[in-house]
Order: C-alpha cells, then sequence, then structure tokens
C-alpha cells in the first residue's frame, strides 16, 4: 500500500491557449506540475499518478515522468471517454471532458492507499503537501477528508476571471464549499458570478486529501451524475468540492490545514512570465536545488 499523488493534468488548457501542463516554466524548463510533485516526494508521498491526455503520455515521460521514476513510483491514466461507463451515452457533439472526479477515477487502477489530489497548473509550496501527507497517512476510514486552503486574494489573476471553491471553514473543519466561476478583481473587490466575495476568504486549489476507500465512493457519485444528465448535454462536469459537500452532508469531517505559502498559478497565457520570475526566485533562495529531478 502506497500514499499516491494524483496530478490532475488533463485539461484542455482553453484560456490558456493551449496545454499550459506541459509548458516549461523553470529555470532548468521544469513544468510547473515538477515543483508539486518535488515537493510531495520530500513530504513522504510515493506514488505520482499522471492523469493526462493520451497525446501528451510521452511528451510528459520524456519531460520529467522518467526522470521523476527515479524517486518515487510513476503511473500513466488517460482521461478520455474510455473510461465512461456503458451505461451512459456519450452525446455525439460533446468535446469537454467531465470534470475533476472523472479525471481522479482514472487513477483508480493505481489507488491502493490514502491519495491526494493537486491542479498541474497550480504551485502550492513545501508545507502545504507536508501537512497533507501527515494528513492523509493518519486516515483510519474514509469518514475523514483533508483539505489545504489558500486566501482567495493570492490565487487570482490579473489577466481574467477564475473559478475557485470558496470555503466555509470553522473550527479548523470545512463545512461547505462553493464551486464559484469568473471571480476577478473589479474596482479594488473581488466579484463573481454570485457577486462580492471577501478577499481574505478560503479557497480550495484541489489540495483534496482521501482515504483509498473513497476512490469507490467517487464511482458511484459520478455514475449517478451521469445518470441524472439531461439527454444531450455538452458542457456539465463533475467537480471535487462538489463531492466532498456530499461527504459532508453525510457526516463526513474535513479537516482544514492552513499553509502559510503563496500559492500561484498559470490560467492565462499572459500569467505565465510571473510564474517563471516567481520560480526563479525561489531557485534563487535556494528553496529548490539547481535541477528538481
Amino acid at each position: 500500500m502506497k500514499t499516491s499523488l494524483v496530478v490532475l493534468a488533463a485539461g484542455l488548457g482553453s484560456r490558456f491557449g493551449g496545454d499550459k501542463q506541459i509548458s516549461n516554466v523553470g529555470p532548468s524548463g521544469e513544468l510547473l506540475m515538477e515543483y508539486s510533485i518535488y515537493d510531495a516526494i520530500k513530504a513522504g508521498f510515493e506514488r505520482i499518478i499522471f492523469i493526462l491526455k493520451e497525446e501528451m503520455v510521452e511528451t510528459v515521460k520524456k519531460k520529467c515522468g522518467d526522470r521523476i521514476a527515479k524517486k518515487a513510483e510513476v503511473c500513466y491514466a488517460v482521461q478520455d471517454y474510455s473510461s465512461i461507463p456503458e451505461f451512459y451515452k456519450i452525446p455525439a457533439e460533446r468535446i469537454k471532458p467531465f470534470g475533476t472526479i472523472h479525471a481522479t477515477l482514472c487513477a483508480k487502477p493505481y489507488i491502493d492507499g490514502p491519495f491526494a489530489t493537486v491542479n498541474a497548473d497550480d504551485y502550492y509550496g513545501a508545507e502545504g503537501f507536508k501537512l497533507m501527507y501527515d494528513a492523509v497517512s493518519s486516515l483510519k476510514d474514509n469518514k475523514t477528508a483533508v483539505i489545504v486552503p489558500y486566501i482567495l486574494g493570492n490565487t487570482l489573476s490579473e489577466n481574467g476571471g477564475v473559478s475557485r471553491g470558496v470555503c466555509t471553514v470553522e473550527n479548523g473543519k470545512l463545512v461547505k464549499i462553493l464551486e464559484t466561476h469568473n471571480i476577478r478583481l473589479e474596482d479594488g473587490k473581488v466579484n463573481s458570478d454570485f457577486g462580492i466575495i471577501p478577499i481574505d476568504t478560503w479557497v480550495s486549489m484541489n489540495l483534496w486529501g482521501f482515504h483509498g476507500d473513497d476512490i469507490l465512493e467517487m464511482e458511484k457519485y459520478f455514475h449517478d451524475f451521469l445518470r441524472e444528465l439531461p439527454e444531450g448535454e455538452l458542457k456539465a462536469e463533475c467537480y471535487l468540492p462538489k463531492f466532498v459537500n456530499t461527504k459532508m452532508e453525510k457526516g463526513c469531517d474535513v479537516i482544514s490545514f492552513t499553509s502559510g505559502d503563496k500559492w500561484f498559478g498559470m490560467t492565462y497565457a499572459a500569467d505565465r512570465p510571473d510564474v517563471m520570475a516567481r520560480l526563479q526566485a525561489l531557485h534563487d533562495s535556494g528553496a529548490y536545488p539547481e535541477k528538481l529531478f
């Protein structure tokens, strides 16, 4: 049994205008997700599971996977429509993937113990992975899950709106999370599709931790989601935050750990220069070695 990190890297990158997951941003050409993987392995994670589009697998192997495999077990899973259950008929016009629950489920063949999820296009910092590893390693059953949230004001892009899971945290526990879209700065305030949000609100960046049994619960949740979709639906996605809300409604405790690290990431192509500068500064400060792997 190994503790796994599931790297969600199969998104379309429509706002970025390409496959940002394999964009070279580190001083030695590192991909942004390599920093999460480096920090996760250092924290104790033993297995890295990439969730990719099929055409990206060989590229990721060559760019980083083969080197990472010298430090931890590496697995590759493809998120495509072949993993959709037979009872659901996919509309011929559908292009979008089915969201982060479907992506995580693609890792099912490789999960035999506790696991965490991360976005490939986000930088989380080393502390978040240490907190996450310590927490998921001690989970006794799937009646408890884990989140490491970040401050909303530190997760915005100057180049357009972003989507975040807006969290309500009380006494160290998550009590509610709302998937919120088009969050953007306007006239010094943070606006969204649901209105103004306090800038110091906690938000999810998909740094979740689960007991191994949760993968089976996710599968049932996803199948129920598909059964409830209107015929011909082309865009609906099944998200991790909504799954967690359902777990909490059933009595699951979601422990929330606060990381002091600063998040940054790439939503738009215009975010890339800032990400490159921040990573260079982290290397210059000694936070990371000259080459990660």
